[in-house]
């Protein structure tokens, strides 16, 4: 019966195209695992990345700090160019090695990253330097961070373990994965709990005066005020706090932050490192080379807005605190600078608490800054003044002089 076969061969036609678009559409995963010894006798960690996989990128481009990153080895499919390793990995198994250089030091002379016979603080996105991947589109990857260190220590970061004890990492949205925010190790002790969502540690080297319990007993009145503003508040925190030689302030990263214990969780001006850092990690913005005082402004703001929000001060000692901040910021009046100092960050809380004011008399207080930080927020990224001015002026249905460049640079008065 003819008309069968030709029936059969129409259907198989139909659907062949649909099955081989299918199998070009499929994702194909490849391994990474990334390692890394710590010694403390030689203050360095013994790293390894290893790539397995019947398909891997084609290049991988390693950023490297050669201060901090060296010794770097592979095989035939390495390459050192300057600062940059170029690595072309083959299928199946391929493998590099190198020593990562802990112990750091800011120009204060203390340190943001270190390592004794005791404990290690670091960021794991310092131990694995950034890595540009060629790849293809439908080639993604899966990783695990495996921490190696003295028998009697225990290490932690901002993600969760697998059976193995190993952290088992994600990065939604990024198809080369690798580990990002701080790490601690060693002899250290934690206090835990799930708030507003959010699995939450603190973690510090064992001894005294570290209060772990207090920060989060702080932190469960006052991370779900914050949530409200910046819902996409990561699922998972880690804060790492230590004392001497350690830097004397706040460090945000990603889903996590470094906290010297020595600073209150909220200072006598009101403002809190603490809350200011968890904005950062919040927001998960940066600025460009002239909007540094957008970011920081942003955080310090709602720092002192959470505490007010949730009464940690009254309304009375808020406005005390912007006064103060007003006459701090006389000593910088230009906040377009690529850094923002302490003097730029007081002067950009100030213009922000104006602009807020601004967008709720012109919306009839429907709106208000939460809106805009909401925005940026959920975009995350680098922020530019362009960008945010676009956002206030859609907010507050119309221009808004604080945000004049004039203004901005302390030459004239809105």
């Amino acid at each position: 019966m003819p008309w069968i076969f030709r029936a059969i061969l129409s259907a198989a036609l139909l659907v062949f195209p649909f099955t081989l678009a299918a199998d070009e559409g499929r994702t194909e995963y490849y391994d990474i695992l990334y390692h890394a010894e710590l010694d403390p006798q030689d203050g360095v960690a013994h790293v390894s990345i290893t790539l397995k996989g019947d398909r891997l990128p084609s290049r991988l481009t390693l950023h490297l700090d050669p201060e901090r990153h060296k010794n770097v080895e592979g095989t035939k499919d390495l390459a050192i160019k300057g600062d940059k390793a170029v690595w072309e990995p083959r299928a199946g198994t391929s493998k590099i090695t190198y020593d990562f250089v802990i112990d750091e030091k800011k120009s204060s002379g203390r340190y943001d990253s270190r390592i004794t016979g005791k404990w290690a603080i670091l960021r794991s996105d310092k131990l694995i330097p950034p890595i540009s991947a060629r790849a293809a589109k439908d080639l993604q990857s899966r990783a695990i961070l495996q921490i190696n260190a003295p028998s009697d220590w225990n290490a932690l970061a901002p993600y969760s373990k697998d059976k193995n004890g190993n952290f088992a990492l994600k990065d939604p949205g990024r198809r080369f994965i690798r580990p990002k925010g701080w790490l601690i190790a060693g002899r250290i002790g934690s206090r835990q709990d799930v708030i507003d969502g959010t699995d939450t540690v603190i973690a510090a080297p064992l001894g005294k005066g570290i209060r772990r319990q207090d920060t989060l007993a702080f932190l469960s009145w006052t991370l779900p005020e914050l949530k409200k503003v910046f819902p996409e508040f990561p699922q998972k925190l880690l804060i790492v706090m230590a004392g001497d030689p350690m830097w004397r302030g706040g460090l945000s990263g990603t889903r996590s932050l470094f906290m010297h214990a020595d600073r209150p969780l909220i200072s006598g001006n009101r403002t809190s490192s603490m809350l200011h850092e968890l904005v950062h990690v919040g927001t998960g913005i940066r600025g460009d080379k002239e909007s540094d005082w957008i970011v920081e402004g942003i955080a310090e703001y709602y720092s002192l807005q959470t505490l007010r929000r949730t009464g940690g001060i009254s309304e009375r000692r808020f406005q005390q605190a912007l006064e103060d901040l007003a006459e701090w910021g006389e000593e910088s009046p230009n906040l377009l600078v690529k850094r923002s100092s302490g003097p730029v960050t007081a002067r950009a809380t100030v213009v922000l608490h104006q602009i807020d004011l601004a967008i709720q008399k012109s919306s009839d207080g429907k709106r208000s800054l939460d809106d805009v930080v909401t925005a940026l927020a959920a975009e995350r990224g680098e922020v530019t003044l362009e960008k945010f001015r676009a956002l206030v002026e859609k907010t507050a249905g119309g221009k808004v002089p604080q945000l004049e460049r004039t203004f901005l640079t302390g030459k004239k008065k809105p």
